[in-house]
């Protein structure tokens, strides 16, 4: 067996179009295999060997689990010496540049996931990002909220960060079938509710949903038709929003747990609400770019990613930070002006076109492993 160039650590993902994109995406010369630190098989493993991909799962169910890992990995790398492990995900970083470490890998990358979220909920934590960026010889930044921590709170050498932001495969977001749309209707018991108000965000404090909500009550009292559908509804948050969601009346809201087609989920939304509660809390925010590739009218506030290329009544509607009565005022204008809507839906496709294809993406991933 020909050792792979790259190894590819990933820990606790299970279906991630991103991997898929750049599994099939890097040409024949950038020979890759992945290590998924998992405790079961996923369907992106299934995805992996369905395309001819080597795959190594390590069994993962968390720290318990750490050790052993660790050495399974260290003895991986030791028999396949790849030049180059690039780890996604902190248990993923740990364990993988650690081992790459101890294997002799020369070049050792992650790419940052979280930008402040240590400091600020679980300071005991940034040790941990402190050794991730001691071990990486590169660390790929994904926006300038990932910039300014590793520059400013981290203090990182410049010269190790490399600024390549997510692309995506941008057409299958705006090319959703009456199938599978009607597939999701079905699913989610979404009906003939007008409009569907979308909420793609796991249910952590710092993703801002306690400030949605009031504003989607707020918007019910005139629209009494509406529906909050709320994806991704689980993480440590799920209480409070259980408790702020009980005087909604019945039936004005769905919670989606997890829904594998995204792209058809995002195509039975009339509005959508991404709003992040600071401007660095964010790492990159991929559903700001997916919402507008699926061309739904959106509200949000500017953190990760969309300082760099979301402007007001351009191709979305921002409001400040922590704020329901702007997300509400925002909800009903642009429920109002369909003009608006139309405006919007078609500038933010054609930004998000423009900047985020799956291409520049692979060629910067291209590059770095070329150094």
């Amino acid at each position: 067996m020909s050792h792979p160039p790259i190894v590819y650590i990933l820990s606790h993902i299970y279906k991630a179009l991103a991997f898929e994109w750049i599994a099939t995406g890097l040409p024949a010369d950038q020979k890759l295999a992945f290590v998924l630190l998992n405790a079961s098989g996923s369907p992106l493993e299934d995805f992996l060997r369905q395309q001819g991909v080597e795959v190594r799962r390590i069994n993962y169910r968390g720290k318990r689990d750490f050790l052993p890992a660790l050495l399974k990995t260290f003895a991986y790398l030791m028999r396949r010496r790849p030049r180059i492990v690039h780890a996604h995900l902190l248990d993923a970083q740990l364990i993988g540049l650690t081992a790459a470490k101890l294997a002799g890998v020369p070049q050792r990358i992650y790419t940052r996931h979280n930008s402040n979220y240590h400091h600020v909920y679980h300071p005991h934590a940034v040790r941990y990002d402190a050794w991730s960026n001691r071990l990486a010889t590169s660390i790929v930044s994904l926006s300038q909220a990932t910039d300014k921590t590793l520059l400013e709170l981290e203090q990182v050498p410049a010269e190790k960060i490399v600024k390549i932001p997510h692309g995506f495969d941008l057409d299958s977001f705006g090319s959703v079938s009456a199938e599978r749309t009607a597939a999701i209707r079905a699913r989610w018991s979404i009906g003939d509710e007008r409009p569907v108000i979308g909420v793609i965000a796991r249910q952590v404090e710092w993703k801002g949903i306690q400030f949605i909500i009031p504003a989607f009550q707020n918007f019910l009292r005139l629209n009494p038709n509406s529906l909050l559908v709320m994806a991704n509804a689980a993480g440590p948050y799920q209480a409070r929003l259980l408790e702020l969601l009980k005087p909604l009346p019945k039936g004005s809201f769905r919670l989606v747990p997890f829904e594998e087609d995204v792209a058809a989920l995002y195509s039975t939304f009339d509005l959508y609400i991404h709003v992040p509660i600071d401007p660095i809390c964010e790492a990159f925010g991929q559903t700001y770019v997916e919402a507008l590739a699926a061309g739904v009218p959106s509200i949000f506030t500017l953190s990760g990613i969309a300082p760099e290329f979301v402007v007001d009544g351009r191709n979305a509607l921002v409001v400040g930070f922590q704020n329901s009565e702007a997300i509400s005022t925002a909800l009903e204008r642009l429920w109002k002006e369909p003009n608006l809507r139309s405006l919007l839906a078609e500038n933010g496709r054609h930004d998000v076109l423009s900047r985020f294809g799956l291409e520049p993406m692979l060629n910067s991933l291209r590059k770095l492993y070329g150094r």
